[in-house]
């Protein structure tokens, strides 16, 4: 029998660390970094393998298949608070937000510890407080100016998102080395919230993102098998909908679903980190040039395939199929611009729904009226439309890689557009949020990737500019001076434009760094 590991808080001590960073649940980290901390370290290496693989293999990779027979089996049925989820809110694990989003009359609520959260030590502590509080129903929070926040009597269904696999938590070692941020923020949201939830009806539930392979699905379910036997929960009792966030979980979608199949409540379209992960996996190749971002919507060919085949697979094996996000953020003086965003979330909801999905996703309360009524007018009295098997016309493979757009280019825009919302979003990640409002659009750590490893793509291919030439770094260069001094004119006392600028040159033309986030966290204030 392996001794208890030693778990050391290297963070430093804050209003709600101790209430979170108990003896118990250190402890229970402990054994969890313990019993699987070494096959993680085995997976990110493999990782690694595969990306070279996938870099320099031109032949397509068939779909993987699981099971016996691909339609012999079939996932847990859901819980009741998690069989009707047709309009689901994001945002990041912070006391306002949780409260608003709750409130919000959706369906579900993903509080995020990811992408929409920069992991300063402050935020971590008070995100896993600001959970326990909403699951025992004493989360109440102020803002500066006086206004109070509380929760109301109907609640959406809480899920929460640890970190994904690939991410440390530094601020805490464990027998020496730092503990998985995945392990760590899984294991507290388990440790101090799984019993409260099971007693009022609901459970643990969580969203697992950015998974490359269904042996990290397996990873996950092995985590959930000892934490459940560990704390005297049923197993079954943890839900999970894994993120399609990754070019490579993409070809494995129906393997995950099968490792996670008895905790297993869906996939969703994560579809920012799956454009940032296209351009990853095949960065060094030519015929992998994106044109500009705006040009990337869930209308181009690939990622309809990419959507419509997690809708097959899904309903295939009675699992929920969950669209993706509408980052519009309404503007209090625009009604204008209000009036044609919620148009085009309504055209993106509305081609969802068609295809299939059972819920989708929304960035604001705002969006919640908008996004069900869509959904009511397809699902009508049903929950969802998992009886509806869209298989007359199966993707193929070759449809996720074939990113050709008809008419798709980079323009002087486009790189402007890049420059200035990963210049807006790592300035504000650096000062610690990870939510960031950039041109009525909520912008988190996927679209700030996006942005930065286009910049890197374009100028690592001399791509054509409309009217500019080929991209080169001087082009990068003028135009980041230029969004840096126009910010800068605006700048409050706090700002860190200055460290930004420098970290996205970092980004964009040094050496591939696969994450924004591993890269720039030298430079968080804690």
């Amino acid at each position: 029998m392996n001794p208890q590991p030693t778990v050391r808080v290297l963070g430093a001590r804050t209003p709600v660390s101790d209430r979170v960073l108990t003896r118990e649940a250190l402890a229970f980290l402990g054994r969890l970094q313990g019993e699987f901390g070494a096959r993680r370290l085995e997976l990110l290496r493999r990782r690694r393998e595969r990306w070279a693989f996938f870099d320099a293999n031109t032949s397509i990779p068939a779909f993987a298949k699981a099971g016996t027979a691909p339609g012999s089996w079939r996932v847990a049925a859901p819980p009741a608070d998690l069989v009707d989820r047709r309009v689901e809110i994001t945002g990041p694990a912070e006391p306002k937000t949780i409260i608003n989003a709750l409130n919000s009359g959706a369906n579900v609520f993903m509080a995020d510890l990811e992408d929409a959260l920069s992991p300063t030590w402050h935020n971590v502590m008070e995100g896993h407080a600001a959970l326990m509080g909403a699951v025992h129903r004493t989360l109440e929070f102020t803002a500066p100016e006086g206004k109070e926040y509380r929760l109301g009597e109907r609640l959406a269904t809480l899920v929460s998102r640890p970190r994904g696999w690939h991410l440390d938590e530094p601020r805490v070692d464990v027998d020496g080395a730092p503990a998985s941020a995945s392990l760590f923020d899984f294991g507290l949201i388990f440790f101090h919230n799984a019993r409260a939830s099971i007693a009022r009806g609901s459970g643990p539930y969580f969203y697992l993102p950015k998974l490359e392979s269904h042996f990290e699905a397996r990873l996950w379910n092995d985590v959930f098998e000892f934490a459940q036997d560990a704390l005297s929960v049923p197993r079954g009792t943890i839900r999970a909908t894994v993120l399609i966030e990754t070019i490579y979980a993409a070809f494995e979608m129906e393997q995950i679903l099968y490792e996670l199949r008895e905790h297993a409540s869906g996939l969703n379209a994560g579809r920012w980190d799956y454009l940032f992960s296209l351009i990853k996996a095949f960065r060094s190749r030519p015929e992998f040039v994106l044109p500009d971002r705006a040009q990337l919507t869930m209308a181009v060919p690939f990622m309809r395939a990419y959507a419509r085949r997690l809708v097959q697979v899904c309903h295939r094996h009675h699992a929920h199929a969950i669209g993706g996000m509408a980052a519009f953020v309404p503007s209090r003086g625009d009604p204008g611009v209000n009036t044609q965003a919620f148009a085009k979330v309504r055209e993106d909801k509305e081609r969802e729904a068609s295809d299939g999905f059972d819920g989708t996703w929304v960035a604001h309360p705002d969006l919640v009226p908008v996004a069900r009524e869509v959904f009511d007018a397809a699902l009508g009295d049903a929950p969802h439309q998992q009886a509806r098997l869209d298989e007359a016309a199966p993707i193929v493979a070759s449809e996720l890689l074939d990113v050709r757009i008809e008419g798709g280019g980079v323009t002087m825009a486009g790189v402007r557009t890049n420059v200035d919302v990963a210049l807006q979003y790592l300035d504000g990640w650096l000062r610690g949020n990870g939510a960031v409002t950039i041109h009525n659009l909520m912008e988190d750590a996927a679209t700030a990737e996006i942005s930065r490893s286009q910049l890197w793509q374009w100028i690592r291919h001399a791509t054509p500019v409309d009217g500019a030439g080929p991209m080169t770094a001087a082009i990068y260069r003028d135009v980041r001076d230029t969004v840096v001094a126009e910010h800068q004119r605006e700048a409050g006392p706090n700002t860190r434009l200055t460290d930004a600028a420098a970290l996205l040159d970092e980004l964009v033309l040094g050496d591939w760094q696969d994450f924004l986030t591993t890269a720039g966290a030298r430079l968080l204030a804690d």
